[in-house]
């Protein structure tokens, strides 16, 4: 299916677009929360104006469920969570996990000492998330900040083979060297396939492995055709970064935040004003509201 060029829906009717959206999907960080970890009340309130119109709003995000589960909670959504790149699909009202597909011991064996050969070893603080606990080698500088954004408390192992009694939900590699992220997933995409691994990066600094069959644009159709029987034209989603893309991609309207990477605003339909500017907000006035 052919989508509208982002001229074309600059001048669609904003009442015909609302009434064919009945679900919007927002991503967290750089899309409704930029430096204050908190949604700014110009969102919070253009969500509520999208609710109250009957739109249903949902998360999807690379944070941990239990991460993620405030800012859900902010916008009074009652429908499932999409958390870890939609690898854990949980109802908050219901408790119910409705999907939870993990890294194999196996690979998660091969990934431990691939980022603890000796070259890489000091350079990244490597993160498994098991059971939504985050476990972590030693607590170095990046895991501290993260965990401070994150709301979670790290779980030091020493050697993270023995947190692996469980497989792990994702895997997660921080440095401060965006290179070196960038050459990581390079290495790792010629590693394995995308049938093996879903491989990609949520911000610069992150280098982030689920499951093969993970990307929120499969969480999004599984939530939006299976649990609510909507099509894909009933769905608007907002992104900024390139562990948006499949879901951009799969929606019938896709929005990129002004602070996205330019290779995921070209995907997009249209491009929002910057986290900072309340673009998530400018977004839904223009297209639902």
């Amino acid at each position: 299916m052919q989508k509208a060029s982002a001229t074309h829906l600059a001048s669609t009717d904003h009442q015909a677009a609302a009434k064919e959206i009945k679900l919007l999907v927002l991503d967290i960080d750089g899309t409704i929360a930029g430096h204050s970890n908190t949604i700014r009340e110009p969102v919070k309130q253009a969500i509520f104006a999208a609710q109250a119109r009957g739109i249903q709003v949902a998360i999807a995000t690379g944070r941990m469920y239990r991460s993620a589960l405030r800012f859900h909670q902010d916008i009074g959504s009652t429908l499932p969570l999409m958390a870890y790149q939609g690898a854990w699909i949980q109802d908050p009202i219901a408790q119910k996990i409705h999907r939870h597909w993990a890294v194999s011991r196996e690979i998660a064996h091969q990934l431990i000492d691939y980022f603890e050969q000796p070259e890489l070893r000091s350079l990244l603080s490597v993160h498994f998330y098991i059971n939504d606990q985050l476990y972590v080698r030693e607590l170095t500088k990046e895991t501290e900040i993260y965990a401070e954004r994150s709301g979670v408390i790290p779980i030091p192992v020493g050697d993270l083979r023995q947190a692996l009694t469980n497989e792990p939900t994702k895997i997660l590699a921080l440095s401060d060297d965006t290179d070196l992220i960038d050459k990581l997933l390079g290495n790792l995409r010629r590693q394995y396939t995308p049938a093996e691994l879903y491989l990609t990066t949520s911000v610069a600094t992150f280098f982030e492995a689920t499951n093969a069959s993970v990307n929120k644009g499969t969480a999004v159709r599984y939530l939006a055709e299976e649990l609510l029987g909507l099509e894909l034209a009933n769905v608007m989603a907002i992104g900024d970064n390139f562990n948006d893309v499949e879901m951009l991609e799969y929606v019938g309207l896709g929005v990129a935040m002004g602070n996205a990477p330019a290779a995921v605003q070209a995907i997009a339909q249209w491009v929002a004003p910057s986290v900072e500017e309340d673009g998530a907000a400018v977004a839904i006035e223009k297209f639902l509201l």
